[in-house]
């Protein structure tokens, strides 16, 4: 199976640091994954042919409306 190559992209560590109380018991298994998964979602490919995180609307609706609360959406 052929990995595909990953950038680094900086973010303020406060933000960072407000993703990690959002993703605290979330089901993601870190920052990373559910920064992923948001810009995934956000860009139209929440729909592709890779593996997301098994979480159900509900739990995705929650983390839209925390987002929202923090400024992000």
């Amino acid at each position: 199976m052929l990995r595909e190559s990953k950038v680094t992209v900086k973010i303020p560590r406060p933000l960072y640091r407000k993703i990690q109380a959002v993703v605290a018991g979330s089901g993601f298994s870190s920052p990373t994954d559910f920064i992923v998964y948001v810009l995934r979602d956000l860009m139209g490919d929440a729909g592709s042919d890779e593996k997301q995180p098994g979480i159900d609307k509900h739990e995705i609706e929650g983390l839209r409306r925390k987002l929202k609360k923090l400024g992000y959406l």
